[in-house]
């Protein structure tokens, strides 16, 4: 979790450690046992998470749905991969950490139709309102934090809680 005004040093570093912290040409190989950077990323975008049970019932979000072929909701037009989706989506969260707005990575890299006029808002929400992980993510972020990207059956999210 990221507060939106942290040193673009930071994220330059949680980038690189969440996209594998090596060049693409030093990627592993299939038979090395190393992972690749898309590797990771789709291991951490699936990390569990825990209920806070002093949670509030509402909070007030925005998100980056970034979509992937085979994906719940994903117009015929999208062909990249999941693994393509996940990286494209940490591509989004750099943006963020490096200072970008909310509304200009929403416009460049969300798939979500409608999104980019309204920024991303979802507006308020409860754990039941939305998919599970993307619950469980969102809800443990403090106001104004952003998450890790997130993959729900939908694709991959990154969510900054407003309030």
């Amino acid at each position: 979790m990221w507060s939106l005004g942290q040193a673009a040093i930071q994220a330059a570093v949680v980038t690189m450690l969440a996209c594998g912290g090596a060049p693409s040409g030093d990627a592993a190989s299939p038979t090395s046992g190393r992972t690749t950077p898309g590797e990771r990323c789709l291991a951490g975008a699936d990390v569990k998470r825990a209920v806070n049970p002093s949670e509030p019932d509402r909070i007030h979000v925005k998100h980056v749905l970034v979509r992937y072929v085979g994906a719940r909701g994903a117009s015929p037009t999208v062909t990249r991969s999941r693994e393509q989706a996940c990286l494209r989506a940490e591509e989004a969260l750099g943006k963020l950490q490096g200072g970008t707005s909310f509304g200009d990575v929403v416009a460049t890299y969300s798939d979500e139709a409608g999104a980019s006029t309204r920024g991303g808002d979802i507006g308020n929400v409860e754990r039941s309102d939305v998919a599970p992980p993307f619950a469980d993510a969102a809800f443990e972020l403090k106001p104004s934090e952003v998450s890790q990207v997130v993959e729900t059956p939908y694709g991959f999210h990154v969510i900054l809680r407003v309030e």
